[in-house]
């Protein structure tokens, strides 16, 4: 890869990276959920936390929507089945079916399985959250988005450690906004942790080594990094032209059939069609826990000839020419093998006190052996796909150009797939986990089961860091999930009907004293 490291994009966007991320609608396992309650955490076992994702969900697949109990309708947040699909398409969930697995509704009640992609797509385009969420209420008088600011640490009493509001630079000014109430962080895994260190929240030593006094010490900061990662590489020549080929799908027609069909080619989300959920032989077959998922794509790294997946998984022109060279812009078909329950756990700090400099970020790939082993697995399962009869109309025949650095070692047997392994797995985007949520009696515990921050009152993290252990699949649906919690949580704390007055403590900041008011209770809504 490209100066030897992975590349990790952030969205720095209104809809952060739900307008970059390939729209997948994931939600994970109920065991994951319950995990998350067995750590210490009420209130999120997978009984307690499905409401939420029904709440923001609309359901366009009339099929799945009758299902009452799983999926949800008229929510604000568009699910549906992708508008194109190929042949191929069809075709990976006949394979499942030949290795024994079933077609499954992977957001139901069985994850185990094959089934197509569920996207947050609206009409053949995007369905972020900026668009589905933020749009709506654009117009409301207690909403202010500022735009072109960058956050660069939250104010804290110094008396009582209570998050007072952030601070900001916009338009080269430095700025400070307070907050009466709270101040919620929902900054993303790297940036909320980065955020947290830059304002004296965080490891005591870690924050005396770059000059930060300290606000309270938390070490979790920044710890249990977490992150999917897939192998990459994993394609397969086929014979007929019936698969995405970046010169071919792009031209005038497929442009008049986008804008006045609202469907075709240039609705794919890089040719992903169908997922697959599947045990190795790490993993309880007879428990629906999976630890492998495939993602299934009628296109390959070799599609768009070495334009766009190329720079997204950081591979160097070299590489790429001599393993894909010969087969560039080629039909082909492909399988990521995507680990689910990684072992391994990375950590971010501090590069300096300087708020615009990037913090370092040590994501600690394989570092653990359990995780080589599964993939490779996984990698196994994914080459026998293209064995099966489903795959065998096409032609199938797996791209077997060995890698670089293990040409030395036999094709296909555990030594290779080790190195291939270690030579070509790529993020997935799914980092998670640095502000992480648990009980008091957990020491890296950041945030307690409400989302607060342990020792700074008024502080909240509503975002992918809190998260205990990742989910199995994609996180974006469970992001949105915590943050529907969350709401729900802020809500309970400053609605909840009372005939009382809530003291609220905030700082007159021309006589730095402190002030009670009283804060009316206001009656939850009765939606």
């Amino acid at each position: 890869m490209k100066d030897k490291r992975c590349c990790w994009t952030r969205g720095k966007v209104i809809g952060g990276s739900s307008v970059l991320n390939t729209m997948l609608y994931i939600r994970g396992n109920r065991r994951d959920f319950d995990q998350w309650a067995e750590f210490g955490n009420p209130g999120w076992s997978y009984e307690e936390i499905l409401p939420y994702f029904r709440k923001s969900e609309d359901q366009r697949n009339p099929y799945l929507a009758r299902n009452k109990r799983y999926h949800g309708t008229g929510g604000l947040w568009t699910v549906q089945d992708a508008p194109y699909n190929t042949p191929i398409g069809p075709a990976f969930l006949q394979a499942g079916e030949e290795m024994g697995y079933d077609i499954v509704d992977v957001n139901g009640e069985q994850q185990t399985g094959f089934g197509f992609y569920q996207f947050n797509m609206r009409r053949g385009s995007r369905s972020s959250t900026a668009k589905s969420f933020l749009r709506p209420a654009r117009l409301r008088a207690n909403l202010h988005v500022a735009l072109f600011s960058h956050v660069t640490k939250v104010m804290t009493d110094p008396l009582t450690k209570r998050a007072t509001g952030v601070q900001f630079i916009r338009d080269g000014q430095l700025q400070n906004v307070y907050a009466t109430r709270e101040v919620i962080l929902a900054a993303g895994a790297i940036g909320t942790p980065h955020l947290m260190m830059l304002s004296g929240i965080g490891h005591g030593e870690e924050l005396n080594r770059v000059g930060i006094p300290l606000v309270q010490h938390l070490p979790g900061v920044g710890q249990n990094l977490q992150d999917h990662i897939a192998v990459g590489g994993i394609a397969f020549l086929i014979d007929y032209p019936i698969s995405i080929v970046m010169k071919r799908m792009v031209n005038i027609n497929t442009a008049l059939r986008y804008a006045i069909t609202e469907d075709g080619p240039l609705t794919s989300s890089i040719g992903l069609e169908a997922v697959a959920f599947i045990n190795t032989k790490y993993a309880n077959s007879s428990d629906d826990w999976p630890d492998m998922n495939f993602m299934m794509t009628s296109a390959s790294v070799m599609s768009d000839g070495g334009t766009q997946v190329k720079t997204a998984h950081g591979l160097t022109d070299e590489f790429y020419q001599e393993v894909f060279g010969e087969v560039t812009n080629r039909d082909v078909f492909g399988v990521f093998p995507m680990m689910l329950r990684p072992k391994s756990r990375g950590y971010i700090k501090l590069a300096s006190k300087n708020p615009l400099r990037y913090p370092l970020l040590y994501h600690n790939y394989l570092t653990h052996p359990d995780d080589v082993n599964v993939l490779r697995e996984g990698v196994k399962a994914a080459v026998a796909i293209g064995e099966t009869q489903a795959m065998k109309r096409f032609g199938a025949r797996f791209w077997s150009k060995p890698l670089p650095n293990c040409k030395h070692l036999t094709l296909f047997t555990d030594e290779y797939w080790n190195c291939f392994i270690r030579q070509y797995t790529m993020t997935i985007y799914h980092m998670s986990g640095t502000a992480k949520m648990g009980p008091p009696s957990d020491p890296y515990a950041v945030v307690d089961p409400q989302l607060r921050v342990y020792g700074v009152p008024g502080l909240r993290v509503i975002d992918a860091s809190i998260m205990p252990a990742i989910t199995n699949g994609n996180i974006h649906a469970p992001v949105v999930m915590i943050a529907e919690k969350g709401a729900d949580l802020i809500k309970q704390l400053w609605l909840t009907p009372s005939t009382q007055y809530r003291s609220k403590r905030s700082t007159d900041f021309a006589t730095n004293e402190t002030v009670t008011e009283a804060v009316h209770q206001y009656p939850l809504p009765s939606s």
